[in-house]
């Protein structure tokens, strides 16, 4: 995949291959991808083209990166530009998993990790994807600056000192290729992950910010059956934490699990409070693993902290509807951001998740039955995840929508990177 011209297919796809994301569950439109050998290769090829979208990792549930067209992908350009003390600066093919390993080798580290730590850098924070902790913004609330390449060609700086910064961080692909990007980073830090089972649900009515807060992150897994939380992950840099049998009604596991309690935990990082770096902890999975090769669908709404026992028990009283369909839900925090595209937008979050089965013709019909139990808690959805929240909702739930609008069309105003989804959600065609 990293030799060819960048006017030939990308290699690893046959031109006529039908491309699909890693879970297999969403086809794109075209199969004609052209791959980027330097920068000037990336500006050549967005001039040519009049319709085209940047292809990433493709860890992307709906079609959200989707062309009928064109891909360019930047995968090529994968390197660490600059690094101080401070922050890192990394070019767009990066992936988090291995920019981690090259910060923890000189002793830096992020504030925080998503689940898979195989997605690219760009891409996460393009989506506001997330992470956790209730004191941890998501992956986009590290971004300290960004290069773009805008439709005409043209190489733009964003910094935090730009008013259209923050405005910016979370494009969702409609401003242009991301070409680099900067990220704060902050000393390396050591993580114990510890691992409870059959927490009560009812724990939560009264404990939930203490559970939540219990470690520097914290992970909540329930299939919705029994009224129970059947595994709570606490990923702790305090060392005391560990030799507890309990934790508010559940008992410590006797040896490391899997989120889905019938499968083998040997893909799963490390548990049982033994140390290691951030980068081996914080992410459920080891580097070199992709969970269920992709099989599986996954949607994921966010609701105000304070909504959260709320939220959750309104997601419950649907259980019999859910429990069939679905491997895992997984609950999370989120702090609160600047970012008027995230989520987490001005609200620290709560996140429930659902990791379907390969079921899409009943999940279709289960996510407006969710969306209708959360709506009154105004919960808003993962953009890169399955959902039907239509665009005059999401008008509501993010104000900034228009600036939005306003600004992918100052820096395309041609449409350039324009697509299905970005027509239909964020302008309501």
């Amino acid at each position: 995949m990293m030799a060819g011209s960048a006017l030939s297919p990308l290699a690893g796809f046959a031109q006529n291959e039908k491309i699909t994301n890693w879970a297999g569950n969403f086809t794109y439109g075209t199969s004609s991808v052209f791959h980027a050998g330097s920068l000037d290769e990336a500006r050549d090829l967005i001039k040519k083209y009049p319709r085209l979208k940047v292809l990433g990792t493709r860890h992307c549930f709906n079609n959200i990166a989707d062309s009928h067209d064109h891909f360019l992908s930047l995968a090529q350009l994968n390197k660490v530009v600059a690094m101080d003390g401070h922050t890192v600066t990394v070019e767009s093919g990066v992936k988090y998993g291995e920019l981690a390993v090259m910060l923890n080798d000189k002793g830096y580290a992020l504030h925080n990790m998503a689940s898979l730590p195989h997605i690219s850098v760009a891409g996460g924070c393009s989506t506001a994807t997330h992470g956790s902790g209730v004191h941890n913004g998501n992956l986009s609330s590290a971004v300290m600056g960004m290069e773009l390449i805008t439709a005409a060609g043209e190489t733009v700086s964003l910094s935090r000192h730009h008013e259209s910064f923050g405005l910016a961080v979370v494009h969702l692909g409609g401003l242009g290729a991301v070409s680099k990007i900067t990220l704060a980073i902050q000393p390396s830090y050591q993580i114990r992950q510890y691992v409870f089972e059959n927490l009560p649900m009812s724990a939560l009515e009264t404990h939930f910010d203490e559970i939540m807060g219990a470690g520097y992150s914290v992970s909540l897994f329930t299939d919705w059956r029994n009224r129970n939380v059947s595994e709570v992950w606490i990923k702790s840099k305090d060392a005391s934490f560990g030799g507890h049998p309990s934790f508010f009604g559940a008992r410590a596991a006797t040896k490391n699990l899997h989120p889905i309690r019938d499968l083998g935990a040997e893909n799963c990082t490390e548990q049982m409070g033994v140390p290691g770096p951030w980068h081996e902890r914080l992410p459920h999975f080891r580097m070199g693993f992709t969970p269920s090769s992709g099989k599986e669908l996954q949607t994921e709404y966010f609701v105000p902290r304070e909504h959260s026992y709320a939220a959750i028990k309104a997601v419950e009283q649907l259980r019999e509807k859910i429990s069939p369909h679905l491997f895992i839900s997984e609950i999370r925090c989120i702090d609160a951001d600047q970012l008027p595209m995230s989520p987490c937008y001005h609200q620290p979050s709560t996140a429930i998740h659902f990791t379907w089965k390969p079921e899409w013709p009943e999940v279709r019909e289960l996510l407006p039955l969710i969306e209708a139990q959360l709506a009154p808690y105004n919960a808003r959805p993962h953009w890169g995840k399955l959902f039907t929240i239509p665009h005059q909702r999401l008008a509501t739930l993010y104000p900034k929508m228009r600036q939005l609008q306003q600004l992918m069309r100052h820096y395309d105003p041609t449409g350039k990177f324009r697509n299905e989804y970005l027509d239909k959600v964020i302008f309501g065609v």
